[in-house]
Formats: structure tokens, sequence, C-alpha cells
């Protein structure tokens, strides 16, 4: 019988593994973020904040073949010439589950570090869609509850109408055809995609989203049903599949990947939200909570160790696309997002797991710019448009105090009162970097040194 790589690890028999999760919520940056932190630590010169590289203990970095045979290898290299080219443009969002090793050797530092062994340090970087993780709370949920929530939230969102109207058209007899059941499945996957497309966060199962191998499958095909028709023989044959949703695609999906992480990092795109409006917020913020309560924090102990029960000790909470605000914003957009967390980070914080929170641009696409007004000058950035054209532009000044906006979202407010917040889409910028550099970035560095500089 084989010994499992985390028991050789508990018991010094390997070298060291940290498997860092990277999730977030669609179009929040997961492709960029683990492209650009990669090519960041092969190329070390814009990472100063990680000390170990500025110190020079981390002497080298490179990739591993990947060590899981049964899960896709990031695709790190398409997606860095993707960003990198002489036509540089975003790569494709996550559609599943995938991994990829790096190696970093360490000499040992202080006054004796030259005198100590060099040794090895092997980071796993797991990604996955933000959307499966929201599907970890359906695991606490019967059917009935589930439609409930689901139908009590549904009024207003994109494709909603549509959706309520299908329902309201069945026969409450106790019929049941596949062809029904399949026609009210996909009203309601268009109806996710739809608010997904139009800044809603909390759009479950998730795999409605990204089905992969399952599309048309029983196990994607059934949909929130009011109380009257849950007894009915669609209710039952939904609720069956409800059920094996749970058992044969959600608890898989915790037990092979979500179960093994050591650090999480969760990307968020707060200004994609505030453009969208106090419901989108209020949306993000629940459902970034529901996130953070699947996590299961905190220090695991030598035999949870051993016996490969590992529990998420640090976790990044990353407001991405700062390159959007001018510089003297930032740390506004950190403290939105410290105060949307709140309830969740210290549920982590006093489980013994170490939380940060802070505004990040993976790949820099912008620079900084002033534009001339009558009143005095605004604060800018300028950047390459998605048809190639450039453009300054200047988002809307953000509150000092985040209740400014987190307030009027929980009250389900329809609009800001007071400001009005935009959004540019910016294309990735031509690079020229110096030998030794990686991508252009905002607090990559920084992350990286909260995410694994204890064990550099």
């Amino acid at each position: 019988m084989g010994i499992r790589s985390d028991v050789m690890e508990g018991l010094g028999l390997s070298d060291p593994v940290i498997r860092i999760g990277v999730t977030g919520l669609s179009r929040a940056g997961k492709t960029v973020f683990i492209t650009s932190l990669v090519a960041n630590l092969l190329e070390r010169g814009r990472m100063s904040s990680l000390r170990a590289a500025a110190d020079g203990r981390l002497k080298a970095v490179w990739l591993q073949p990947q060590p899981d045979d049964t899960i896709p290898r990031f695709d790190f290299e398409r997606h860095l010439a993707a960003l990198t080219g002489p036509d540089p443009h975003w790569p494709d969002g996550t559609r599943h589950v995938s991994q990829l090793r790096l190696s970093l050797r360490l000499q040992g530092g202080g006054m004796f570090g030259g005198l100590r062994d060099a040794r090895n340090l092997h980071v796993d970087i797991v990604d996955y869609p933000g959307e499966w993780l929201l599907d970890l709370r359906l695991m606490e949920r019967d059917f009935a509850q589930w439609s409930t929530e689901v139908l009590d939230r549904i009024a207003g969102r994109p494709g909603a109408d549509r959706f309520l109207t299908a329902l309201q058209a069945l026969p409450r007899d106790d019929g049941f055809t596949e062809p029904q059941a399949q026609q009210l499945a996909d009203i309601y996957t268009a109806h996710l995609n739809a608010a997904r497309d139009a800044g809603w966060s909390d759009c479950t199962p998730g795999r409605f989203l990204i089905p992969g191998e399952l599309a048309g499958s029983p196990a994607l095909t059934f949909a929130p049903l009011p109380p009257d028709l849950q007894a009915t023989r669609l209710g039952r044959e939904f609720r069956r599949r409800f059920d094996a949703y749970k058992s044969r695609v959600i608890r898989p999906f915790f037990r092979d990947h979500f179960a093994r992480i050591d650090r999480q990092v969760v990307l968020v795109d707060i200004l994609g939200a505030i453009h969208q409006g106090p419901q989108a917020v209020e949306d993000m913020r629940r459902a970034m909570a529901d996130i953070l309560s699947a996590f299961r924090p905190g220090r695991a102990g030598w035999l949870g160790q051993l016996l490969g029960t590992r529990r998420v000790e640090r976790i990044l909470f990353a407001a991405t696309k700062a390159d959007h605000l001018h510089h003297t914003q930032h740390n506004r957009l950190t403290a939105i997002l410290s105060a949307m967390l709140r309830e969740a980070r210290d549920r982590a914080d006093f489980q013994g797991a170490r939380t940060e929170a802070m505004a990040i641009a993976a790949l820099r696409a912008t620079t900084e710019d002033m534009i001339a007004q009558p009143d005095g000058d605004l604060p800018a950035v300028r950047g390459r448009l998605l048809d190639g054209r450039q453009a300054a532009f200047f988002p809307g000044e953000l509150p000092t105090d985040p209740a400014v906006l987190l307030h009027p979202a929980r009250q389900g407010a329809q609009a800001w009162l007071d400001a009005d917040y935009a959004i540019m889409n910016f294309a990735p910028a031509p690079l020229t970097t110096r030998p030794g550099d990686g991508p252009p970035h905002i607090r990559l560095d920084r992350a990286a040194e909260f995410l694994i500089g204890d064990r550099l």
C-alpha cells in the first residue's frame, strides 16, 4: 500500500507542499491573477514586497509537471501569451478545475543562512470557478428551503419574469414529462446566465452556469418550485434530482479539491458590483459571506495534518481591477471590501485563520493621469479600450466611509442617491519589460508575501 503525499509531508519524508486555492465570482480575474502571479515568481524583478525575493533567499523558481494525473493542468503558457503577445488580450475565464505546480529553491536566512542546506518548497495553485463554490452552502439546504430562497429574491433580475410566467403556466395536477422538466430547467438556466452577466453574484446551482460534461444530465435538469408544486410528481422528481446534485456533484468537489486547500484567495470585482447598483452590492456581500461560511478556517493540529485533514490557514480577500482607479482611491476600495466581508472575516479570524484584505491589479492595464476640469483636476487613469482606442477615465469618487454604500444596499435601495459610478473595460497594454521583470501589477508581491511568505 502506498503512502499518501500529505502523510509523507507530515512525517518529513518529502519536500513540503502548500496548496493555494484561487476562486472568485465570474469576471473577478482568476485566470489573470494566477498567470501573473506565476510569471512574477519566475521573474521576480517586480516582487520587492516578497521578502525572500528581496533579500536573495529565494534562489530559483521553476515549473513542475502536473502532480495530479486526473486534474487538467492550468494552461499558463497560453494565458501568458494572450496577455503579453503582440496583440494582448484577456484570456478565457475559468471553466473547470485546473492546477499548476511551482517549485521554489530556498536558502536559509540570517547570519548563518549560507551554512544551511538549501531546501525546496512546492506550491500547488488550484483554480476553480467561484460559481461552484457557492454550491457548497446547498449542502445545508433541502429542495424546499432552496426553492423558497431563490423565489424570494428572484423578482427584478434579468430573465426572472419569463421563469415566473413558466411556473404559473405549469399544470397543478400530478403529471410529469421530461420535455416539460427540460424546458423549465432551460428557462431557469437562461435566467441564471442573464443575471450573472448583469452583475448578480448569487446564482445557484453553479454548475448550471458552467455544466461541463454534465450538460443535459438529470442532475442539471431541475428548477426551484413554489410550495403548491413541490407535492406533485414534478416536485418529487426535482427534489430527487436536487439531492442527486448535492451527492454526485457538490460532495465530490468538496472531497477531492476544496477540502485539501491550505491557503485561499478570494477575488472580488467590487467596482463592477458598485456600477450595477445597491442591489448588486448587497447580493455580492451575501454571496461572499456564504462562500466564507463554507471554509474550515484555522490551523489544523499535527494529527489532523498526518491524517490528511487540512484547514485553511490564511485567506486573502482581494478587490481586483485596482488599476481602474487612481492610487488615491485604493485605500477606499480596500475599506469597502473589508466592510463587506466584516462578519465572515471576523468569524474566520476567531477560528484561527489569518486574513487580509487588499486592493490589487494582477496585471496593470493603465497609467495614471489627470483630467483638467474648471473646478479642479480629476485624478484618472488612462488605458487602451477593447476596440484599441486610448481613453482617460474617472469612475467616480468612492466614499471614505464604506457605510455610504453598504447601508443603502442593505436597506434595499434601487439606486445610488448622490453619486453615479461608471466602469470602463480596458484591454491589456502592450508590454515592454526589462530582463528579469514579470508583468506589471499592483500589490501582487504583497499578496504573495501574505500567502507564502511565512513558509519561505
